[in-house]
């Protein structure tokens, strides 16, 4: 291990400087996929996923983040996975049926948890024996990369900055930041927090050489007081563009949560592009995108990332599709996730929501794919979703009367129809403030129906 260890570290002296510099014009072809993709789906799962919200026979909550079970009971490393270890007992196939679960549901890309702050990694890394390889004798996320690619889809690691496991993770320095010992003296003495950073920086490195082009780096996380310098962010980020030129990232290596700040609004102004390419509301939809702003919702189906067996409030159908076309209309993405229990299979609640999800997006997906902001305010009755040569009308609440009025001047419109029923144009008249659809006596969708107007232009 240790000849590993000092070619890793003689590969990554190595590589050349890199400066994050990129033309307006190269920015945008890097960025192209990500915003045409606009869903995607998350998942978090690890050790605590074997727990279930429960610890040593007793539940912990009904809510909340079950995937920090282990800062929550304030466990060690070797309590936590003494407990758990038992339980993870993943299927052979677990990584294929969640890879065709994201594109049956009509997702484009896939991120999936590398290692969470518990520090046990999911993949073969040559720094550590605490991870899946050592544990299971799997690489989890090679099995993923190589699931998501067979089914045409992008794929992305999540990867804490966090660390529960690692003996010299400085959780005094790191202060604003969780940890299960916490207020407790260090059961090893001081910590040197650099020899942490370098660990950090080893797994940061596999991660990026050893599955081919990953697509997104999604990092997790920081507060005022560890952000940016504190975990040489700038090395982390010149390291991972150096391999990969077109990796996107998220900008949680820096993003602090400001408490002062009013809205997700204001938290959308804050973002600065040499601090990673996309910004990350989580679990709330801003009111409005921002035009030039890269963002992503990450959001839950219940309330928890990891597992619970003991958390049942489950989002409606139509709350999580309604939240994808709110999230799009603003110009954004959504990243959805699913908490598999500990031997990989998916809730059925999260099975159903994404095939529901996945059935409509059969029909109405163009109305998602490679669409941007809409143009115009949010009408009361639903959401648009806008290209070049289209505008896509997406109807929550059908209008009592069937007649819906559109802010489009006749003479710019081509063809009006339902995408449910593409042959037959619905007639159109001119209005005050541009033109009124006939529209069937009922919804043809219970959830939402989307009318297309094709443009002219």
């Amino acid at each position: 291990m240790m000849r590993k260890l000092i070619v890793l570290s003689v590969i990554m002296c190595l590589l050349p400087g890199l400066s994050l510099a990129e033309s307006a014009q190269e920015r945008e072809a890097r960025m192209q996929w990500w915003r045409e993709a606009r869903f995607g789906m998350f998942i978090h799962w690890g050790l605590y996923s074997a727990l279930a919200g429960t610890w040593k026979g007793g539940k912990v909550a009904e809510s909340g983040g079950m995937e920090w079970i282990q800062q929550r009971v304030r466990a060690d490393t070797w309590e936590y996975a003494r407990e758990a270890f038992g339980r993870f007992r993943p299927s052979d196939d677990c990584t294929e049926q969640w890879a065709r679960l994201a594109r049956e549901a009509g997702c484009r890309y896939v991120v999936f948890t590398s290692k969470h702050h518990d520090g046990f990694s999911l993949f073969d890394s040559e720094v550590t024996t605490y991870d899946s390889h050592d544990w299971v004798g799997r690489d989890f996320c090679r099995e993923l990369t190589d699931a998501c690619r067979s089914q045409g889809l992008r794929v992305g690691f999540y990867h804490s900055v966090i660390d529960w496991h690692h003996p010299q993770y400085d959780y005094d320095s790191a202060g604003a930041l969780p940890h299960p010992l916490k207020g407790k003296p260090s059961p090893n003495g001081s910590r040197d927090h650099a020899i942490y950073l370098d660990y950090l920086h080893h797994q940061a490195a596999e991660l990026i050489s050893n599955y081919g082009a990953i697509d997104v780096i999604w990092w997790d996380f920081s507060k005022k007081g560890a952000e940016g310098a504190f975990w040489r962010a700038d090395d982390l980020m010149a390291m991972v563009r150096n391999h990969n030129p077109d990796i996107i990232s998220n900008n949680r290596l820096y993003h602090i949560t400001n408490p002062k700040e009013s809205s997700d609004t204001e938290r959308l102004k804050a973002w600065k592009p040499e601090q990673g390419d996309f910004t990350t509301p989580e679990q709330h939809i801003p009111a409005t995108g921002l035009p030039g702003v890269d963002w992503e919702v990450c959001m839950t189906m219940n309330t928890t990332w990891g597992y619970s067996e003991h958390d049942h409030a489950w989002k409606s159908n139509e709350t999580l599709l309604r939240n994808l076309i709110d999230i799009v209309s603003k110009g954004g993405n959504y990243l959805l996730n699913i908490g598999p229990r500990g031997d990989g299979s998916v809730p059925e609640e999260s099975v159903r929501a994404l095939q529901c999800i996945g059935r409509w997006m059969q029909i109405n997906g163009e109305s998602i794919y490679a669409t941007t902001a809409s143009p115009f305010e949010k009408p009361d009755w639903g959401r648009y979703t806008s290209k070049p040569e289209a505008l896509y009308a997406h109807i929550f609440d059908w209008p009592a009367d069937s007649r819906l009025t559109l802010p489009v001047r006749n003479e710019e419109i081509k063809r009006v129809f339902l995408l449910v029923a593409r042959n037959d144009a619905l007639k159109i008249e001119p209005a005050a403030k541009g033109v009124t659809v006939s529209l069937p006596d009922k919804a043809p969708d219970p959830i939402v129906s989307v009318v297309k107007v094709e443009l002219k232009r």
